[in-house]
C-alpha cells in the first residue's frame, strides 16, 4: 500500500535579525529602545518626528522609523534602512519613510561624520522656547549645559533639499540646535549620548517655560560661571553623558515591555 505524502509546509520568511549583521541588529535594538523611551518620557507627537542612527561601519546609510507607527510600537525589525540619497535599502515594515524626516536627518548624517544619531522633536516646551527671542536662557545648571547651542530659522516644512546646506551650516559642531518656530534637534556619537542630550534639552525648555510663567524677575548667573559650567559638560572634560545611564534605561524598558527587541 502506497503511503500518502504529506503537504510541504510553507517556508517561513527569514527574520530581519537573520538578514542583517550583528552590529546592525544591535543598532536597531537601541534605536527602537530610544523611540520607546521618547514615548515613555512624553517627547512625542503621534507619528510625527524622527530618530535616526548611522548603520555601523557605513558612512552613507542610516536607519530611521517607518512613517505611520507610534513611537511606542517601534521594534528593531521595523526600522527602515536608507542611504544618503534617499534610496530605501531594506524595509520589512508596511510603511514608507517621511520625506521631511529624510531631508533633516540625511543632511546631518552627510555633513557630520562624527555623528551617529540624530533626534528631532516637536514638544510643547521645545516649540514654545523655539519662538522666544532670547532662546535658551541659563536659568539653572541643566540649562547652562546648552550655553553653546545652534539656531536655525524656520523655512517651512522641511521638504526642500536646498535647506539641508543651511541647516548643517547653522548646526556647525554643536550637539544641539533650536529650530526656530519648529522644535528641537540633538546629535550624538551614539544613541545613548543623543538621547541624553535631548532629555536634558527638553527639561531645560520645560524649566524655562515654568520659570517665565511665574511673572517674577529671573536671576541669571554671571557669564563666566555659565561658561565654566558649560565646559564641565563637555565629553572631553568628564565623560560622554548618556553612556552610563543607557543600561539602566534599557532595564526600565524591559520591565515595561521588552518587545522593542523583536
Amino acid at each position: 500500500m502506497a503511503l500518502a505524502r504529506g503537504k510541504k509546509s510553507a517556508k517561513k520568511p527569514r527574520s530581519v535579525r537573520a538578514q542583517v549583521g550583528r552590529e546592525e541588529w544591535e543598532a536597531r535594538v537601541n534605536l527602537a529602545a530610544c523611540y520607546r523611551l521618547m514615548a515613555e518620557f512624553g517627547m512625542t507627537e503621534m507619528i510625527a518626528n524622527h530618530i535616526s542612527v548611522r548603520v555601523p561601519g557605513k558612512h552613507d546609510e542610516f536607519l530611521i522609523n517607518p512613517y505611520g507607527m507610534l513611537y511606542e510600537e517601534m521594534t528593531a525589525s521595523s526600522m527602515i534602512k536608507v542611504d544618503i540619497d534617499g534610496k530605501v535599502l531594506f524595509n520589512a515594515s508596511d510603511y514608507d519613510v517621511n520625506r521631511a524626516g529624510y531631508v533633516i536627518h540625511s543632511a546631518v548624517h552627510a555633513a557630520r561624520k562624527d555623528v551617529d544619531c540624530v533626534i528631532h522633536t516637536h514638544t510643547l516646551a521645545g516649540m514654545a522656547v523655539s519662538a522666544m527671542m532670547q532662546g535658551i536662557m541659563p536659568i539653572a545648571q541643566s540649562s547652562m549645559r546648552f550655553a553653546k547651542i545652534a539656531y536655525h530659522d524656520y523655512e517651512g516644512p522641511a521638504l526642500n533639499l536646498e535647506e539641508r546646506a543651511r541647516l548643517v551650516e547653522d548646526l556647525g559642531d554643536c550637539e544641539a540646535m533650536v529650530l526656530r518656530n519648529h522644535g528641537l534637534l540633538t546629535v550624538g556619537t551614539s544613541i545613548a549620548e543623543c538621547f541624553n542630550s535631548m532629555f536634558r534639552l527638553e527639561r531645560t525648555c520645560q524649566l524655562q517655560v515654568m520659570a517665565l510663567s511665574c511673572n517674577t524677575e529671573i536671576r541669571l548667573p554671571p557669564d563666566e560661571v555659565v561658561r565654566h559650567t558649560q565646559h564641565s559638560y563637555q565629553p572631553t572634560t568628564r565623560r560622554r553623558w548618556g553612556e552610563m545611564e543607557w543600561p539602566a534605561l534599557l532595564r526600565k524598558l524591559d520591565r515595561i515591555d521588552p518587545s522593542f527587541r523583536n
